[in-house]
């Protein structure tokens, strides 16, 4: 069984929790098999702060399909961080399998419905998957953070939550896939350049 790992909720992120509603935190991949090309099920999250998990199981299909896309970032960390781009593309594309729903960019405050994914649910999402890849060895350039959260309403942000990944520095990169709609490439930037974005202007998140 592959590892499950809780987020550790600052302040930010059980505000995040408050304004979607109440829901899990973590995301989860259980192996059915002892080989690594065995299959996978993964709990996609949707519905808002994950009110809905439905089951996904990435087979060995999947798996030779996130190498040979992984197998394109193994020269540098930058080029890691566009083929993790690329992967989360492809993962989004299949959740579609399990939710039969095509999730629309963004989210609509306070509506929790089927198959649409608030940022804790991308978040999460991709969190999983992140783990997924690691777990399967196919980061060489990257270790998997804990999900950050940025916004605190009386700061003029709502609150928002994002992937984390780690490059050999240490230096964080946030993976959020929340601004995009299904199976389009995830924003892939500096956790630092991430952190102060999402200001209001004219009804819009930035």
């Amino acid at each position: 069984m592959a590892s499950k790992r809780l987020m550790t909720l600052n302040l930010t992120s059980w505000l995040v929790l408050l304004l979607c509603g109440f829901g899990a935190g973590c995301g989860s991949a259980t192996k059915k098999g002892s080989e690594q090309a065995a299959a996978t099920q993964i709990d996609v999250c949707h519905g808002y702060s994950c009110k809905y998990r439905s089951k996904l199981v990435l087979g060995a299909s999947d798996a030779r399909r996130f190498t040979s896309i992984l197998a394109t970032g193994h020269k540098s960390a930058e080029a890691e961080r566009t083929a993790i781009a690329e992967a989360v593309s492809y993962f989004e594309r299949r959740t579609f399998d399990a939710t039969k729903i095509r999730d629309e960019p963004r989210s609509k405050l306070g509506a929790a419905v089927r198959g649409q994914m608030d940022c804790i649910d991308e978040s999460t999402n991709t969190h999983t998957l992140l783990l997924y890849l690691a777990d399967h060895n196919l980061l060489r350039h990257h270790t998997v953070g804990m999900n950050a959260s940025r916004g605190f309403l009386v700061d003029g942000r709502y609150p928002h939550s994002t992937a984390v990944i780690r490059d050999p520095q240490g230096v964080k990169w946030a993976v959020d896939s929340w601004y995009a709609p299904m199976g389009a490439a995830p924003d892939v930037l500096l956790l630092s350049e991430w952190k102060p974005r999402g200001f209001l202007s004219s009804g819009a998140l930035n």
